[in-house]
């Protein structure tokens, strides 16, 4: 299976004060840090490499994770560096370790969806990367997807339509050739999205699972609420 990288070296400004002093990823969830949830999840889903793209507080992360091997997963890490990188910014500089094709998901996304699947139309499009959405109508956060057919037909995340019902799942596949050229300096995924939409070169997959996520306190108590489901 592809590499997923994971993107957790952001601020959490949202989170503030609960992230002046640990990084979201650890924020406590039933008793144990998300990213123990997060990466659990995704080992039953099939994943086997995992690249860490950490910067603020990342040395925590690493405290915990380790190699992976806890987790039965084998984990690296790539680090931002003095200035944070942004989310495109922060794929761009994990390259090396990630390889010709890869998954991308956020460090606060907890997604329960089917990884094999989204690799597979990833590799059945030929496009240089595929974006999962998810019929969210306003629902669990503000949609940002037009989404018509098989297509995207706009996505933007700060100026949102009416026409607006799908949302940015969370996971993305990529072709590395769709960051060769990012210069190596803060930039959003968003960016890179929306600039390979443009090209005619993003792939859509429509997943059927919620998204739950560690970046709201709103989200922190859904998130809570499911896993202590499963775990009953």
């Amino acid at each position: 299976m592809l590499p997923v990288a994971i993107l957790a070296g952001g601020l959490a400004m949202r989170l503030r004060p609960l992230t002046d002093r640990v990084p979201k990823s650890l924020i406590p969830i039933n008793g144990e840090p998300f990213i123990v949830h997060q990466l659990r999840m995704m080992r039953s889903r099939g994943v086997e490499r995992v690249v860490l793209c950490v910067g603020h507080l990342g040395a925590m992360i690493r405290e915990v994770v380790d190699d992976g091997e806890a987790f039965g997963l084998e984990v690296d890490y790539s680090w931002d560096g003095p200035m944070l990188l942004g989310t495109g910014g922060a794929i761009r500089m994990a390259l090396p370790l990630l390889g010709e094709a890869f998954l991308v998901m956020y460090g606060d996304s907890y997604l329960p969806c089917d990884y094999r699947a989204v690799e597979r139309a990833f590799a059945a499009s030929g496009k240089m990367a595929l974006m999962t959405i998810f019929h969210n109508n306003g629902k669990w956060d503000s949609s940002n997807v037009e989404f018509s057919g098989d297509r995207i037909v706009a996505y933007d995340k700060h100026h949102r339509t009416p026409r607006m019902h799908y949302i940015d799942y969370g996971l993305g596949a990529f072709n590395r050739r769709a960051f060769d050229a990012l210069p190596f300096s803060a930039c959003d995924l968003a960016t890179v999205y929306q600039d390979l939409l443009n090209q005619d070169e993003l792939a859509v997959f429509e997943v059927q699972d919620r998204f739950y996520e560690a970046g709201s306190l709103e989200g922190i108590r859904s998130l809570s609420e499911l896993l202590a489901g499963n775990e009953g």
